[in-house]
């Protein structure tokens, strides 16, 4: 096994996922700006959108243990296991959570008798999960990260 400090944890794969977490952000908060036109700050800790900041962490981190242990050490398997299982969250389980939330919108906007308890309550978040494209572009993006960080640090 190669011996890596990190940058910014003392961790070189918690360093890479982080690191790939950030850039992920950065991009989807560019593009947010691009296609809006207008800046929005939240976009940087918010989920949902291009690319799945979710996706570049957890594919940046098994690319890292991949580099550090080897390809056939158990770590690399388990955290390939782990980054398949959230990638399938992504774009599965947390999508339609934000598809119900769409739909939960429409009838708080249209309901004409809200209980009071309701009233004034904040629209729930519709930007959960992420169509494959986003997660793909998003395990790109930290499968990249990951694997070049151990050889360039």
């Amino acid at each position: 096994m190669m011996d890596h400090s990190g940058f910014l944890v003392g961790n070189l794969t918690l360093d890479l996922a982080i690191f790939a977490w950030f850039v992920a952000q950065v991009i989807k908060t560019i593009l947010h700006f691009i296609v809006n036109r207008n800046l929005d700050l939240k976009r940087m800790v918010g989920s949902g959108d291009m690319p799945s900041s979710h996706s570049a962490f957890v594919c940046a981190a098994t690319m890292a243990i991949g580099q550090v242990c080897g390809w056939r050490d158990p770590m690399f398997s388990l955290s390939a296991a782990m980054a398949l299982v959230v990638m399938y969250d992504a774009c599965n389980v947390r999508r339609c959570a934000g598809e119900q939330a769409k739909v939960l919108n429409i009838i708080l906007e249209h309901w004409e008798e809200i209980p009071p308890e309701l009233k004034g309550r904040k629209q729930l978040n519709e930007n959960l999960g992420h169509t494959l494209p986003q997660v793909l572009a998003g395990a790109l993006l930290g499968s990249i990260i990951g694997f070049a960080g151990p050889v360039i640090l």
